[in-house]
């Protein structure tokens, strides 16, 4: 046999491996995000005084009744993960999937008992004379996220919005179990607009994999560019008439994504514009008015705890764990965890802190309207108007902004901001949603 020869039978071996690695790659790709389960259960997350997750009630014949689970029951581990922290449970509660079984260890009073079942899928959302899409992206790092695409049926092309949610690790799907403002916000873009309406789910979230609670923001913001990038591939999706609609961290980077993607517009909905470090300052400030400190208590207690405390996180780039164990009495003001902030880990955090938000309102030549809501005690009313001011001096020629009476950050209406802060129940106003709308279509007439 010549050397030839032997090369060919080499080669030939070569192509068909890659040919069998290929096939294996199409495969996993075409592979569909798993539904995410329902406990069909109300269960309170884990407590700073004892671990687990408590069953308060749950529904008569649905899985964990027939597996024989009770109210009171604490379940301290999910598919061998504990259920120490509340971050813990967000990501138990999202990672369960309805076409998998799932393993638990629970504490009835003294005793263990241990729980297999295989829990109902999550309805989908549903819109009437709406066609709705589930379908995922994959990011640049790999990650494959849900989305969630609302059209009126048709085949002509629409304008779309792109919508940017804030900053927790709660989804953005407008299923019948969920019923807060800002879902219903949603559900009137998809129905109400006449457009499309594209959402992202995070990592980690809704049927998204990964975890949330451990995704920093560099990856965050990967998932939101393939899913801008999907969205711009439809060919029932005008291109120029895409219109980035971004809600409370979201609208920080609706600039970002509308500079970046030339879009047609930007509405930026309880938004921020100075860093980190000093938005976390002032929060603490307006909460501490609330709980009725006055001025002098406050001044020694911003000095004394919360600026070093914040300056050693975002500043220095710690975790509060660090800090505190630099400066033990911090811990009697520390409103967060030890290594999270509102459900993100500190990481996200000190990426956040370097982002360059004013440098990308700077440079927006699109329209842009902003909405600030009176009694929304989580951004500060003189953001809004530096921004204002930002724009101007730039020489934008198409900008408003709009202060909401009595709206909060989660576009419910209350008689105080104090009554936002306590979770009092507040209402809705049609034109929470309306404006929205009505600002979307201006942009794309």
């Amino acid at each position: 046999m010549t050397l030839l020869n032997i090369d060919q039978k080499i080669m030939t071996k070569l192509r068909l491996i890659l040919a069998l690695f290929l096939v294996t790659v199409s495969i996993v790709q075409a592979q569909s995000l798993g539904r995410r389960a329902t406990w069909q259960a109300s269960i309170a997350w884990p407590s700073a005084k004892q671990p687990g997750a408590l069953i308060r009630t749950i529904v008569k014949g649905s899985p964990l009744d027939k597996a024989g689970l009770v109210s009171g029951d604490r379940i301290l581990n999910v598919n061998g993960k504990a259920i120490v922290t509340p971050e813990n449970w967000d990501n138990a509660n999202y990672n369960i999937r309805a076409d998998k079984e799932i393993s638990m260890e629970v504490k009835r009073g003294t005793q263990m008992m241990k729980f297999k079942v295989w829990l109902t899928p999550m309805p989908k959302e549903s819109h009437k004379g709406i066609d709705t899409y589930y379908e995922e992206v994959v990011s640049d790092y790999g990650i494959r996220q849900r989305t969630i695409i609302t059209k009126p049926k048709g085949s002509e092309k629409l304008p779309a919005i792109f919508l940017i949610q804030g900053l927790s690790c709660s989804t953005i799907e407008n299923s019948s179990s969920r019923s807060n403002n800002w879902v219903k916000l949603i559900g009137d873009l998809a129905e109400k607009s006449g457009m499309v309406l594209m959402r992202v789910d995070k990592p980690g979230v809704g049927d998204s994999e990964g975890d949330c609670n451990s995704v920093d923001f560099h990856t965050e913001l990967a998932g939101y560019e393939a899913a801008l990038n999907a969205l711009k591939s439809k060919d029932y999706v005008d291109t120029t008439k895409i219109v980035v609609y971004g809600n409370s961290m979201g609208s920080a980077l609706a600039p970002y994504f509308a500079n970046k993607h030339n879009l047609a517009g930007v509405i930026s909905d309880g938004t921020f514009f100075k860093t980190w470090y000093e938005h976390m300052l002032e929060i603490e400030r307006r909460i501490l008015k609330i709980e009725g400190n006055t001025e002098a208590q406050i001044l020694e207690k911003m000095n004394k705890a919360f600026i070093p405390l914040y300056h050693g996180m975002l500043i220095e780039k710690k975790s509060f764990k660090e800090v505190i164990d630099e400066i033990p009495a911090l811990n009697d003001y520390h409103r967060q965890g030890l290594f999270h902030m509102y459900g993100r880990p500190v990481e996200y955090y000190h990426q956040v802190q370097d982002f360059n938000f004013a440098a990308e309102w700077e440079q927006l030549k699109v329209p842009v309207r902003i909405r600030w809501g009176t009694n929304d005690w989580i951004m500060s009313e003189f953001d809004n108007d530096m921004i204002i001011d930002v724009l101007e001096t730039a020489g934008h020629k198409d900008h408003e902004l709009y202060k909401f009476p009595g709206m909060d950050h989660w576009s419910t209406i209350h008689p105080s901001y104090k009554e936002s802060f306590e979770f009092k129940p507040g209402k809705w106003d049609d034109k929470i949603s309306q404006q929205i709308i009505d600002w979307v279509k201006y942009m794309v007439r």
